[in-house]
């Protein structure tokens, strides 16, 4: 089993109801076990210029999970997810209903066409490492540093939304679970 650490995004539609729907649909995927999750989060839209105000505001979280896929299969369910979600992929970094990303998978080095690990903008991005340490508070991004630390550099600048976390973050929590 490795760890994997997936962002969640959305700035079209119903962002609160995809998110919690495409976490589901993540702990659904064969292989996969939940370990913890984050409250959402607001953030300003990310395009190749930079950030945009005009653009509809992301919804995004983390969710960790334990799996014994590959990378790169796991990538391929992801992109399933998002395909049911109506995730269109026209133009780069553009609006989009879902976008998952997988930011790690525990100290894995990988640069293939389709997949880079860990993410190569992770440690720049409080829209990934703001939930990340609200999943996670002890979490270290593999060749970068702790979580904690890298958010401090780059500045929160993200609004945490009034929502349940996006699965129980703890396994205690999980349905089915003895009590």
């Amino acid at each position: 089993m490795r760890r994997a650490v997936i962002a969640l995004g959305a700035n079209l539609g119903d962002r609160g109801s995809t998110l919690r729907e495409a976490a589901a649909a993540i702990l659904a995927v064969p292989g996969v076990r939940p370990v913890a999750a984050s409250h959402e989060v607001e953030s300003v839209a990310m395009t190749l210029s930079g950030p945009d105000e005009t653009k509809p505001r992301y919804r995004n979280g983390v969710v960790v999970v334990d799996t014994d896929l590959e990378p790169d299969a796991l990538l391929a369910a992801l992109h399933d997810i998002e395909d049911a979600h109506g995730r269109v992929r026209v133009e780069r970094w553009g609006d989009r209903t879902l976008d998952l990303d997988i930011v790690a998978v525990d100290d894995v080095v990988l640069d293939a066409a389709d997949l880079t690990l860990p993410h190569p903008r992770a440690a720049e991005r409080a829209f990934v490492l703001a939930p990340w340490l609200d999943a996670d508070p002890d979490a270290v991004l593999p060749g970068a540093g702790p979580v904690a630390a890298l958010l401090a550099a780059v500045g929160d600048d993200t609004v945490r939304v009034e929502e349940p976390r996006l699965f129980a973050s703890r396994p205690s929590e999980l349905p089915g679970a003895p009590q």
